[in-house]
């Protein structure tokens, strides 16, 4: 299942390929939304631009780079100097809401139906926005977490007050090395809960949500499923994207929708039962509400 169609980008196409997502989710007896990190950028979590300047223009002037990630990863002299970057880049993208209410429009649609949420996206927009904790599972990691870096074991560590404080305490690019934070287990220095190789720790927070995940699949795999893929690439398809298609082929009740700018595609195979939008996740979701609530689109 690799072909791929793409939709038109014509007004008229969009909008009925909205009317039909509209009467899909209306029509759908659970929603799976798998979210990636166009979804985030909707809402304004961008990585360049303003955005970066406001608040590194301090590391850029000295490294030259101009955005967020090339920045996370640069190869620091000092620990306290990682850390200072760290928990500016932490602090922003995971405590501060982001500037526009599109994961609370999401939310809005999905609240009151039987919903579950895979992200590979470690900013936490869907439990600050009000979902369901238990009806989510963050796969790749979280941005409010903390492991050991060996690890020595699978366990993970709330990092907020920590981040805090690393971010009022910092100057000249770095933190107080008293601020470094340590495993209480092992001693070593911790790092992100975030997946990039074979040492991501899976703590027991994290498999119980991959349960609930897989058990909210089983227990629904041949009723009217919407999955709902929103602002997912092709870094790690094989989490969400080539999941989504195979569930969807199997299922004959179910219809896949894909919302991302300049990515909307779904397999031929599938091509009957699949709503692809390319254009920007909020905007859409907005029109979506309306019309929900009977207002034109």
């Amino acid at each position: 299942m690799c072909s791929k169609i793409w939709t038109s980008k014509s007004t008229g196409t969009c909008s009925d390929s909205i009317r039909k997502l509209r009467e899909a989710l209306d029509k759908a007896d659970a929603v799976v939304i798998g979210a990636g990190a166009g979804l985030s950028t909707s809402a304004g979590f961008v990585y360049t631009g303003e955005r970066f300047e406001r608040y590194f223009s301090d590391f850029a002037a000295k490294y030259g780079f101009s955005d967020m990630y090339s920045g996370g990863f640069y190869p620091y002299s000092a620990p306290e100097e990682f850390w200072a970057y760290w928990s500016r880049y932490i602090f922003i993208n995971r405590y501060l809401d982001p500037p526009k209410p599109v994961y609370g429009d999401l939310l809005a649609l999905v609240r009151d139906r039987d919903y579950f949420v895979i992200t590979t996206n470690v900013d936490h927009c869907f439990q600050k926005a009000g979902f369901d904790k238990k009806r989510l599972f963050y796969t790749q990691g979280d941005y409010g977490l903390f492991q050991c870096s060996g690890p020595c074991r699978q366990e993970t560590f709330d990092n907020e007050d920590a981040i805090r404080r690393m971010l009022e305490r910092q100057r000249d690019m770095r933190i107080p090395s008293e601020l470094l934070p340590v495993c209480p287990h092992c001693g070593r220095p911790m790092t992100m809960n975030l997946r990039s190789d074979d040492k991501f720790v899976e703590d027991e927070g994290w498999h119980r949500a991959a349960e609930r995940y897989e058990t909210f699949l089983r227990t629904r795999r041949e009723r009217r499923i919407l999955f709902l893929e929103l602002g997912v690439g092709y870094n790690t398809p094989g989490i969400i994207k080539y999941p989504f298609w195979r569930m969807t082929a199997r299922n004959p009740k179910a219809v896949c929708a894909c919302i991302n700018y300049g990515e909307a595609v779904c397999p031929a195979e599938i091509e009957s039962r699949s709503i692809c939008i390319d254009g920007d996740i909020g905007a859409v979701l907005k029109k979506l509400g309306g019309a929900q609530d009977g207002r034109p689109n």
